[in-house]
């Protein structure tokens, strides 16, 4: 660890240099990149200056048990408890810190729900999930556009589609992809008997132009008039977009808006996404392996999370955490779900630092 710290430190000196450096601080683009590399470097850099001065005064107290002076002796015993209390903190805080970030962490995303197995109920739920989800991006203050809904008589969702923009929104949601399983009583069930039904959600990270190379010859752009729920001038006019990437014939449709200039605009992002995922895929094949581990196939026996709606109980099989904090959870807490998980794989991760 104390390797890696030094490295950073130097890392950090060099960036100083480089930050005071005219011809750099001419150059916006690069100047911006080398700025924000540096300030990720700033909490490791202080850390490790504090644990250096911590050591110091446990060094420094240590020498004053050799004098005659109980008092002064009792003193420096007091003193250096409380400073290996610190360096220990520190240690710990510092390995936590010096896990590699994801670089997709600060993207934002696009989520997707489809209901799996389940009929009606698993569309129902597939609507559950998404206000579960608006309403944890509105306590954070993200902006949720969605691009595409496809409502059951119902009152479900075959699907909803959505981007998500916000701070760090890859980071917070991107173990919510896979399978979740919702067991209750249908409204329309007679006998009392429980359900069991399942709804597929996918978390993409966002693409960036300056990501994927795409040739707009590649893409086929056609102009329809949208169906279903709106009523008004939504579904009176040909503002409805459908692209379709001719290569290998993916589709995306986007008629949420009353704007077909809208609708071209997050249809086009929403492909720009799923594309730069299949690049992703191919050139990583554990990302590959990841993304088919999300989707599965919507069959209830790939699941990461139960909701159980008779025990008021939520399950993460992947750490085997469960809460009855079901009500909260569903009305936008998603943080008493997500803190442990995301504890248990950071400190997988810092296991497997450890072990390197």
């Amino acid at each position: 660890m104390f390797q890696k710290l030094e490295e950073v430190q130097a890392r950090y000196r060099e960036l100083n240099s480089q930050l005071a450096d005219p011809s750099i601080a001419a150059d916006p683009g690069r100047y911006q990149k080398l700025a924000k590399e540096h300030a990720s470097l700033q909490d490791i850099v202080d850390a490790y200056a504090r644990l250096r001065e911590v050591e110091d005064e446990i060094e420094a107290n240590k020498s004053l048990l050799e004098e005659d002076d109980d008092e002064l002796k009792a003193m420096a015993r007091a003193e250096i408890a409380e400073f290996e209390a610190e360096e220990e903190r520190l240690k710990k805080h510092l390995k936590q810190l010096l896990i590699p970030k994801d670089p997709l962490d600060e993207k934002n995303i696009l989520l997707e729900i489809r209901a799996g197995t389940g009929g009606d109920e698993a569309a129902l739920f597939v609507g559950d999930l998404f206000r579960m989800y608006d309403r944890y991006a509105a306590n954070r203050g993200w902006k949720v556009d969605i691009v595409e809904a496809s409502q059951t008589d119902t009152g479900g969702f075959k699907e909803v589609i959505a981007m998500i923009e916000g701070d760090d929104v890859y980071s917070h949601l991107k173990y919510e992809g896979g399978t979740h399983r919702v067991q209750r009583v249908p409204a329309t069930e007679s006998q009392g008997r429980i359900h069991t039904s399942a709804v597929t959600v996918a978390v993409l990270p966002e693409a960036e132009d300056v990501e994927l190379d795409l040739d707009m010859n590649d893409l086929k752009f056609d102009t329809y008039r949208s169906s279903g729920p709106g009523g008004q001038s939504v579904n009176t006019t040909d503002s409805a977009i459908r692209i379709t990437y001719i290569p290998t014939g993916m589709i995306v449709t986007c008629q949420d808006e009353k704007s077909q200039h809208k609708n071209r605009a997050k249809a086009l992002k929403v492909m720009k996404t799923r594309l730069l995922e299949l690049k992703r895929e191919s050139a990583h094949q554990e990302r590959a392996a990841e993304r088919r581990d999300q989707v599965g196939s919507g069959d209830r026996s790939e699941r990461i999370r139960t909701y159980n709606f008779p025990q008021s109980r939520i399950t993460d099989h992947r750490i085997g955490y469960s809460t009855r904090r079901l009500d909260d959870i569903l009305a936008g807490d998603l943080d008493a779900i997500l803190d442990p998980i995301h504890t248990h794989f950071q400190a997988e991760r810092l296991q497997n630092l450890s072990d390197d």
